[in-house]
């Protein structure tokens, strides 16, 4: 049995449910985790969505609204990175991965498909929950500048004069990059540009400081709210996500700079 039956029956969202409910998808193979996990998010008030293979979790997310997904890398059917590609092909809640393999490319290519963050087994459950709930924090300000109230498929937009989003007004244009803090959208010579929260807030911070060498440590600190450790390769990858999205080339980007031993800036 890739799920848990009585989990899913008993959380799924109605009409009547408090919309300021957290749904949380957990996806790993070990059952001993995925219970370890509830008793946590349960206990802060999520709903838990509980399934040991890819396929019944793919299942859940057109069925359900979900807001955040903790993702393993091994599982029986589909491995963790092909379920976070799936996912990011419509929707955009965040995703953090969560395997027993410690090596970089696996952080790398995780977050190059489209995760938000990482974590390596054993961990500490209140670490994880920490990490969870600084995503969905980011997600919840994202979407409250946008005006949505669902993400992926289930997307809505709020009514003019529904809520006055912080920092009204933030517009940047950049040499045909435009940049709008107020519906948190983005578009290059008119072209959309789709970003997660994290890719978004990374590129609202070079914006803030445009022409300015930013540091990684800074970048991270700033975006995360965690400490930055040197070995850390997150914003890198998130940055390459962000160029490759704007079609930029690696070597010579146009826009988002590359300051050899410092970090990153936004050119006008």
């Amino acid at each position: 049995m890739c799920y848990d039956k009585k989990r899913v029956r008993n959380v799924r969202r109605d009409k009547t449910t408090d919309m300021d409910t957290w749904n949380i998808l957990i996806v790993d193979d070990e059952k001993e985790i995925t219970d370890l996990l509830e008793v946590y998010l349960s206990s802060e008030g999520y709903r838990v969505f509980k399934f040991y293979c890819g396929q019944d979790a793919l299942d859940c997310i057109e069925r359900e609204h979900i807001d955040l997904a903790i993702l393993d890398v091994m599982l029986p059917d589909v491995d963790g990175f092909t379920l976070c590609r799936k996912i990011r092909e419509k929707y955009f809640f965040p995703v953090i991965m969560l395997t027993a393999k410690i090596e970089e490319t696996d952080k790398i290519n995780g977050i190059m498909l489209g995760a938000d963050d990482y974590i390596t087994k054993p961990f500490q459950p209140l670490e994880l929950l920490a990490r969870v709930k600084g995503q969905l924090r980011r997600a919840k300000q994202y979407n409250q500048a946008a005006g949505v109230t669902q993400t992926g498929d289930h997307a809505t937009t709020s009514e003019p004069g529904e809520s006055e989003p912080e920092n009204s007004g933030e517009i940047y244009d950049i040499r045909g990059l435009e940049v709008n803090v107020n519906t948190h959208t983005c578009s290059l010579y008119g072209e959309n540009l789709e970003f997660t929260p994290i890719e978004f807030e990374i590129l609202r911070y070079l914006c803030q400081h445009l022409n300015e060498a930013v540091t990684s440590e800074e970048l991270f600190e700033s975006v995360w709210k965690e400490k930055y450790y040197d070995s850390n390769n997150t914003v890198f990858v998130h940055i390459s996500r962000i160029r490759e999205k704007m079609h930029e080339n690696s070597r010579k980007p146009k826009f988002i700079k590359t300051v050899w031993g410092i970090g990153y800036k936004l050119e006008e």
